[in-house]
C-alpha cells in the first residue's frame, strides 16, 4: 500500500510540474524526474519503464514529424503568407477578418495538428493585426487557443492525443469521419460563434484597409506541396488502418531535405528551434502512467467503466467524455488522454466510449489555460508577442464557450454511434 501512494504522490507532484512549471523549468525536467523517481526508488522495474516508453514511439514519431513541418512552415514564411492573405482579403471589416483567421486556424489544426496552430499560427496572427493596427488584436489571438482544441478531432492526424488515445485500435479514416465529422462541425461552429459573440464589442474597430504582406517564395511552396502531400499520405494510412507516426516523421525528413536544398542552407536552420523537450515529456508521461498501471488505479478505473457500460452504455460513454474534458483542466489533457486511454483498452468496451472520451480529451481542455499542451504553448507564444493572458480572464471566456461545444459534440457522436 505505501508503495502505491508512493507512486501516485510522484505522479501527482510530476503533473503538477508540468501544468505549473515551478522554478520556470520547462515541462519535461518535471516529467522526466518523475519517471526517474519512480524507477530508482525501486516503485517501477526498469524493464516495465522502457516498456512504457516504448508505447509511445508511435506518437513521437507523429510529434518529430509534425514539428518539422511545422518549423518548415514557419522559416518560408508559409503561415505568415496565409495570415497576410486573410487579412488582404478581409478589405477592412473585422468582423470578415476574425471568420478568415478561423478558416486558416482550422486548416492548420485539421493537417497540421493543434500544437502547430498554437505555435506558429499565434506569432502570424499577431503580426497580421500589428500591420493592420488593430489595437485590440486579443479577439483573433483567441482564435489560436480555441480552435487549435475544436478542430482536434476532425482527423486523427489533428492533435496527438488522438494516437494516445487509441494507440494500436486507431480506426481507419473510413471509419473515422462518419462518426468524426459531425461532431467536429457542431464543435467548430459552437465555438466559433460563442467566441465571436464574447468578443463582439471589440469587433467594430476598423482595420487597416492596405496591409502590407510577404510574398510566397518558391521554398515556401515547396512547404505547402510537401505539408499538402503529407496530408494526403496520412489520410491513405489512416484508410488502410495503418499506424500514422513513421509516415508522418519521413514526410518531414523528406520535406526538410527538399526545402533545405533549395534554400542552399543545413537541416539546422530548421531543427534549432524545434521544441525537442516535447519527446521527453511525452515520454515521462507513458512511464508515470506504467508507475499507475502497476499501482492498480488504471484496473480499478477500467473494471468501472466495464461495469457501467454494461449496464448503461450511451449513458457511460457520454458521463466519461464530460468527466475527462474536466478532469483534463486540472491535470492536462496528455496524461488524462494517457491514463483514459488505456483504462479504455483494458476495459474493452464499445468504441462507442472511447470517442467520448476522446472528444473529452480534445474539447475540454478550452476551458483553462491548464487544460492542454497547445493552450499552454499558446500562452508562451504570445508573451514572446508582449501580449498576457490572465488565467481567470481566460477561464470566464472558457465557462461561455467550452461546455455548448461538448455538449453538441457528444449528443451527435452518441446519436451517430
Amino acid at each position: 500500500m505505501m508503495a502505491n501512494l508512493a507512486i501516485w504522490s510522484i505522479g501527482t507532484l510530476a503533473t503538477a510540474g508540468v501544468i505549473l512549471r515551478p522554478f520556470r523549468l520547462p515541462e519535461a525536467v518535471w516529467a522526466v524526474a518523475g519517471a526517474l523517481a519512480l524507477v530508482g526508488l525501486g516503485l517501477l522495474p526498469p524493464s516495465a519503464a522502457v516498456a512504457g516508453m516504448l508505447e509511445g514511439l508511435d506518437v513521437y514519431l507523429f510529434l518529430i514529424g509534425m514539428m518539422l513541418l511545422a518549423e518548415i512552415a514557419r522559416v518560408t514564411g508559409l503561415f505568415d503568407w496565409l495570415a497576410a492573405e486573410a487579412a488582404a482579403h478581409a478589405r477592412g471589416s473585422p468582423t470578415r477578418l476574425f471568420g478568415l483567421v478561423y478558416l486558416v486556424g482550422i486548416l492548420v489544426t485539421v493537417f497540421l495538428s493543434n500544437d502547430a496552430t498554437a505555435v506558429v499560427l499565434t506569432p502570424a496572427v499577431a503580426a497580421i493585426v500589428r500591420s493592420a493596427r488593430i489595437r485590440q488584436p486579443l479577439p483573433y489571438l483567441l482564435i489560436c487557443a480555441f480552435i487549435a482544441n475544436a478542430a482536434s478531432f476532425v482527423l486523427p492526424i489533428s492533435n496527438p492525443a488522438n494516437l494516445v488515445i487509441y494507440a494500436q485500435r486507431m480506426p481507419p479514416l473510413a471509419r473515422w469521419l462518419p462518426h468524426f465529422a459531425l461532431p467536429s462541425l457542431l464543435a467548430i461552429g459552437a465555438t466559433y460563434w460563442m467566441l465571436k459573440y464574447t468578443q463582439r464589442a471589440a469587433l467594430h474597430e476598423p482595420l487597416a484597409t492596405t496591409i502590407p504582406g510577404p510574398t510566397l517564395t518558391a521554398a515556401g511552396k515547396t512547404a505547402a506541396w510537401g505539408i499538402g502531400v503529407t496530408a494526403a499520405v496520412l489520410m491513405t494510412a489512416s484508410a488502410l488502418g495503418w499506424q500514422l507516426g513513421l509516415p508522418t516523421c519521413m514526410a518531414g525528413v523528406a520535406t526538410l531535405a527538399l526545402v533545405a536544398g533549395m534554400k542552399r542552407c543545413t537541416p539546422w536552420l530548421f531543427l534549432k528551434h524545434i521544441s525537442w523537450g516535447v519527446i521527453p515529456l511525452v515520454a515521462g508521461l507513458f512511464v508515470l502512467v506504467a508507475g499507475l498501471e502497476q499501482s492498480g488505479v488504471i484496473r480499478g478505473l477500467s473494471e468501472l467503466l466495464r461495469e457501467e457500460t454494461l449496464r448503461a452504455g450511451t449513458l457511460t460513454a457520454g458521463a466519461a467524455g464530460v468527466l475527462v474534458a474536466f478532469v483534463a483542466n486540472l491535470m492536462n489533457n496528455l496524461p488524462v488522454g494517457l491514463i483514459a486511454g488505456t483504462a479504455v483498452h483494458a476495459a474493452n468496451v464499445p468504441d462507442t466510449v472511447a470517442g467520448a472520451v476522446l472528444i473529452g480529451v480534445d474539447l475540454g481542455p478550452n476551458l483553462s489555460v491548464t487544460g492542454s499542451l497547445a493552450t499552454i504553448l499558446w500562452l508562451t507564444a504570445l508573451r514572446r508577442e508582449g501580449v498576457e493572458v490572465r488565467a481567470r480572464d481566460f477561464l470566464r471566456l472558457g465557462v461561455l464557450i467550452m461546455p455548448p461545444a461538448l455538449v453538441a459534440a457528444l449528443a451527435a457522436f452518441l446519436v451517430i454511434g
